[in-house]
């Protein structure tokens, strides 16, 4: 038994780690302020048990790299039921931060402040600029009649490289790793960066699609799965300079486009597909990131990583 003044005899005692002093010292773990806005990832496409389970992997994520945070989830096209849409999401977290001052005032807690601010930073769930899905996020928001943050989308960003390069790695794509001496024999020489949100979008993904070539050594085109003939165009573009053995990466996180759209311009270009970003762990990196930028607390950027 332990006595008054410590353990028994022969046990070890358990000290308090002491901080490091000076420079070398860890940084305290960042919490999220009390009374923060929600996070309110803003879901596209068509609502499906696999894309709710996307979304809960990706804001599972933020919350675990911001302890007390307050995400959320709303569908651009929910129903109100089954998946709450995103302007009843905006509604409910404005009457629920007012029904918190309320019960404060009713207590008689000292120092309580009348909240004002935002009551959410709103973060589109697209890897790139899509303007018709983005114009109907910002009328959601403008529905719901609350005073909300919207966001950019979460890419270009070398994370995103990374995410696309470990999908093709996945599917036998590409090497995991340039540094070790091994190939692949399904590995292309050529990469498809498919993006959907016209002429913009391909733009923004040629930059990270630059990140990526310079991971491979490959080369690397952007082209639109919702423009005709763009994945072929840029197939026969590829083939040309060089490139036999292609592969499609979907620049996508996955709800916002059917999945038969990807395979069938595959297909018609010929080439092998990996799969979409999805819940990637950067995923839900980039979207806390821009939400802390939103507020001024970000500690630091999120930066890329080598594939292992």
């Amino acid at each position: 038994m332990s006595s008054p003044t410590g353990p028994a005899s022969g046990l070890p005692v358990r000290m308090p780690r002491p901080r490091q002093p000076g420079r070398h010292r860890r940084p305290e773990p960042l919490v999220a302020p009390e009374g923060a806005p929600a996070l309110v990832l803003a879901v596209p496409g068509v609502p499906s048990a696999a894309t709710r389970g996307l979304a809960e992997e990706v804001v599972s994520i933020a919350r675990s790299e911001l302890p007390g945070l307050d995400a959320r989830i709303g569908y651009l096209d929910g129903d109100d039921s089954e998946f709450t849409t995103l302007s009843t999401v905006l509604a409910r977290a404005a009457e629920e931060r007012a029904a918190r001052y309320e019960r404060a005032v009713a207590a008689g807690v000292e120092g309580v402040r009348e909240p004002d601010g935002p009551v959410a930073v709103v973060v589109p769930l697209l890897a790139g600029p899509d303007g018709a899905l983005l114009r109907h996020i910002r009328q959601a928001v403008m529905e719901s009649r609350v005073a909300a943050e919207l966001t950019d989308v979460l890419g270009p960003h070398p994370l995103l490289a990374e995410a696309l390069h470990v999908r093709l790695s996945e599917a036998g794509l590409a090497r995991a790793d340039r540094a070790r001496l091994f190939t692949v024999a399904t590995a292309a020489d050529g990469i498809i960066l498919a993006s959907v949100g016209g002429e913009e979008a391909v733009q923004a993904a040629g930059i990270t699609g630059m990140l990526l070539a310079a991971r491979l050594a490959v080369p690397v085109m952007a082209a639109a799965l919702d423009q005709e003939g763009s994945i072929s165009s840029v197939a026969e573009q590829l083939r040309a300079s060089g490139s036999h053995q292609l592969a499609l990466a979907p620049y996508l996180i996955g709800p916002e486009i059917d999945p038969a759209l990807t395979a069938e311009a595959a297909a018609e270009a010929g080439c092998a597909t990996a799969e979409a970003l999805g819940a990637y762990p950067a995923i839900g990196k980039l979207a806390l990131a821009k939400y802390t930028t939103a507020l001024g607390i970000a500690p630091q950027q999120a930066q890329g990583a080598p594939v292992r």
